[in-house]
């Protein structure tokens, strides 16, 4: 697959929208691409038996972003955003799921013995992220996209810059500011 630069993929994406079917042909390998980029970010962080694959993540948010064809796509990181934010949705949509089913939702029974040695819950510590970041948005709405780009999207500092029309020291200030909060609004909920 050859290289292709931010610009033409922003262009692809604008044609997109417009209906081209030739440049979402030339786009979906570029997407794909993309979406692996960000689960591999992703997923690194979390432990080798987490039921959702990254291939499985990266088909849930694809299929996600073709139904969003009335976003108007201004660059190749704001399709990172967008994608950013889908995954943190799925992410957070199986957690919560997957935290459910532990509290008696579809419960399998299990021996005593079994009931003894507790799985470790990095679930829960995403729904306690998602929680936290929402209520960091009604503090302060672009600190908690800051957290949602750099962590869930992968973006450097200076394309956050570029998606949320701020400068690099702006968004350096808010991810220092937005991850201390953070630490301390999760760790006071434990």
């Amino acid at each position: 697959m050859a290289v292709i630069s931010s610009p033409q993929v922003t262009r692809l994406l604008l044609d997109w929208r417009q209906g081209n079917e030739a440049a979402l042909e030339q786009l979906i390998p570029v997407v794909y691409q993309e979406l692996r980029r960000l689960a591999r970010h992703y997923m690194a962080g979390q432990r080798p038996s987490h039921t959702l694959q990254p291939t499985a993540l990266i088909n849930e948010v694809y299929m996600r972003l073709v139904d969003c064809q009335l976003v108007n796509w201004q660059s190749r990181a704001h399709f990172i955003a967008v994608s950013g934010n889908l995954m943190r949705r799925v992410l957070v949509d199986h957690a919560r799921s997957k935290h459910y089913q532990k509290r008696g939702g579809g419960a399998v029974q299990v021996s005593l013995d079994e009931g003894l040695f507790p799985a470790a819950e990095p679930a829960r510590d995403l729904i306690a992220l998602d929680d936290a970041l929402n209520a960091l948005a009604e503090l302060d709405a672009r600190k908690s996209k800051v957290v949602e780009l750099r962590f869930f999207g992968g973006l450097t500092t200076q394309e956050t810059a570029e998606v949320l029309g701020v400068s690099q020291d702006t968004v350096v200030r808010d991810w220092r500011f937005a991850k201390a909060w953070l630490q301390n609004e999760m760790t006071g909920r434990q």
